[in-house]
């Protein structure tokens, strides 16, 4: 009986062999881990490319941001950088600023600005753009966490099945010899194995990648406190407390001062005599 499992495991080889004893949870074991492969690969491949275009992407932006006078000019040129999350940052701060400028503008020495109220809005609205950025970047990364911390385990559970099994067969059998536990132990020992496989790959992408991304938010973030100290620089309201009081109180006696007249151009009208 050794002889023939012998020849047969050097027919064979190791993983085939293993694969041809494995048990109904066996089967059912490595189908769920190649779902778990499948879905983790899809992550790795997709990230790869989504992380690759964002560095691409992003460099041109930047290139074409440093090399802009105006911090609207990209925004009002019509240029797009699809693909970036600075330029996607960029282009909702930019929105919300035309926004306030279209809506409530501020006129400060003939130049529309914005109030200090107002650029809270400007404010949050780059704070939503970098974290809806920032969590599109880490989407799809808990399937890599899952198949690193959970492939293994699920293929040890098969192993476990697949041991438990051996086992019972060899009471049934009355027989504890080495040909008799060597299938069954080779083929509960493929689920462990194929468990790994599945979580090696996805460990090694996920260290990768987590470390792209990081480097991409930290971008992110150093941008987003640059644009609004330009996006404030250029349009928001500047002006020392001393000199807003002052421009608001001539502003009031300019608006006094011709109420006033329209009323004496009233009073003129009414006492004139009838023709």
């Amino acid at each position: 009986m050794y002889l023939i499992l012998a020849a047969e495991v050097q027919q064979d080889s190791a993983l085939v062999f293993s694969a041809k004893q494995l048990s109904h949870e066996g089967y059912f074991t490595m189908g769920l881990l190649t779902i778990v492969s499948l879905l983790s690969w899809s992550v790795i491949i997709s990230k790869a490319i989504q992380l690759a275009k964002a560095r691409r992407v992003t460099a041109k932006f930047f290139a074409a941001w440093k090399a802009s006078s105006d911090p609207m000019e990209i925004a009002r040129s019509g240029k797009e950088f699809d693909g970036s999350p600075a330029y996607e940052v960029y282009r909702a701060a930019a929105e919300e600023v035309d926004n306030q400028l279209s809506s409530h503008p501020l006129l400060v020495r003939g130049e529309k600005r914005i109030s200090s109220s107002s650029f809270d809005l400007v404010r949050s609205a780059l704070a939503s753009a970098a974290g809806a950025e920032a969590m599109n970047l880490e989407k799809g990364m808990i399937v890599l966490t899952t198949a690193v911390a959970g492939g293994p385990f699920i293929g040890l559970l098969g192993t476990v099945f697949g041991v438990m099994e051996t086992f019972a067969g060899i009471a049934v059998k009355q027989s504890a010899s080495i040909t008799a536990m060597a299938p069954g132990v080779a083929g509960a020992l493929l689920n462990t194995v194929y468990g790994l496989l599945v979580a090696i790959p996805a460990m090694f992408a996920y260290n990768f990648q987590v470390t792209t991304i990081r480097g991409l938010t930290n971008e992110l973030d150093n941008f987003v406190a640059e644009l609004e100290v330009a996006f404030g620089h250029r349009y928001g309201d500047n002006r020392a407390i001393a000199e807003e009081i002052s421009d608001a109180v001539e502003t009031r006696f300019i608006r006094l001062q011709d109420a006033v007249n329209a009323q004496k151009q009233l009073i003129t009208a009414v006492a004139a005599p009838k023709a």
